[in-house]
């Protein structure tokens, strides 16, 4: 079975190692260029929050433009892959072709033939995620400072999350594969479901812990940036929070071209009238409990749909 599983699955396994590789190159590439441009123009201090400092790391962003672009879809994109051409295809080109009436009908069960193919397919998944991962790892940005936490993006390539996304995705292409028995709708189903997982794991988890609250006086800025904002208030002088001081007597114009310094402006009355800005965040610390935490979803997910579509194939194997 492992035989035949690598000569039936090889194409897919082929085409992700050569496109982790060529990724791997692009990143490497990148990295010793952006490297060695640093080295040149960035003053000393840097990285930092001087203005020098910001006009290198801007300047990075321009030069690197096409890298981040890549980057910036892979969240979404390599998991939708990893489903639609790893996942659907298992059981869906199975019913579709008519080959599991051949190959369930030999001396292999159907139970050993989901078996082998779910624990190799799984097992590779899993680990072309952490390599990503480690790319990633290893790459990122090289003028960034951040922890990678209050980047969404960023936060889902690395850590084990891109092993968790790719590991629910394929579970997801298998069942809609056993489910649909066509490949087509069956990668379809994986697309849309991985986009509103995303979107839906997104909206939960600013309650994967209790929020930090902090109260800012003079500022509405958070001094980490990298942390996770969940949501802000004004606090009243007599101590209630609102989220509008409509009755505080600031004026509060939104001039087109100006609206910056109008709000600045705003502000700045609230602070001297005695309010203050209540935050309330997720602290960039809570990195590796969010990370835990949202990987546990996406393998109990993977579990359910993968043993969704192994009952559905074992009551209907025909």
């Amino acid at each position: 079975m492992i035989w035949v599983t690598w000569r039936q699955h090889r194409a897919q396994i082929l085409v992700t190692a050569g496109l982790l590789a060529l990724l791997g190159v692009l990143l490497l590439v990148s990295a010793l260029e952006a490297n060695a441009y640093v080295a040149e123009h960035a003053p000393p201090g840097c990285p930092g929050t001087a203005v020098t400092c910001g006009d290198v790391a801007a300047a990075l962003g321009q030069r690197y433009e096409a890298v981040y672009s890549v980057f910036g879809w892979l969240p979404l994109v390599a998991p939708a892959l990893i489903g639609a051409f790893w996942g659907a295809p298992l059981l869906g080109r199975e019913y579709e072709r008519g080959t599991h009436r051949l190959a369930w009908t030999q001396s292999v069960s159907v139970g050993r033939w989901l078996a082998v193919k779910l624990s190799i397919l799984g097992g590779a998944v899993v680990a072309g995620g952490l390599l990503l991962s480690l790319m990633v790892s290893l790459w990122r940005p090289v003028f960034r400072t951040d922890s990678a936490f209050g980047n969404i993006g960023v936060f889902n390539m690395v850590g084990v999350l891109p092993a968790a996304w790719w590991l629910y995705a394929c579970a997801l292409g298998v069942a809609a594969g056993a489910l649909f028995r066509r490949t087509l709708p069956a990668m379809a189903v994986v697309v849309a479901g991985v986009a509103v997982t995303m979107f839906a794991l997104f909206r939960l988890s600013d309650h994967y812990a209790e929020p930090v609250r902090a109260e800012l006086t003079g500022t509405v800025v958070l001094p980490d940036q990298d942390a996770r904002l969940v949501r802000a208030a004004w606090v009243e002088p007599s101590g209630g929070e609102v989220a509008d001081p409509a009755g505080s007597g600031c004026p509060r114009r939104m001039d087109t071209g100006q609206s910056s310094r109008n709000a600045e402006a705003w502000q700045a009355c609230l602070f001297g009238k005695g309010y203050r800005y209540a935050v309330y965040y997720h602290p960039p610390s809570r990195f590796w409990r969010f990370q835990w935490t949202e990987a546990a979803i996406l393998t109990l997910a993977s579990v359910a749909v993968g043993g969704l579509a192994v009952r559905r194939t074992l009551r209907r194997p025909g």
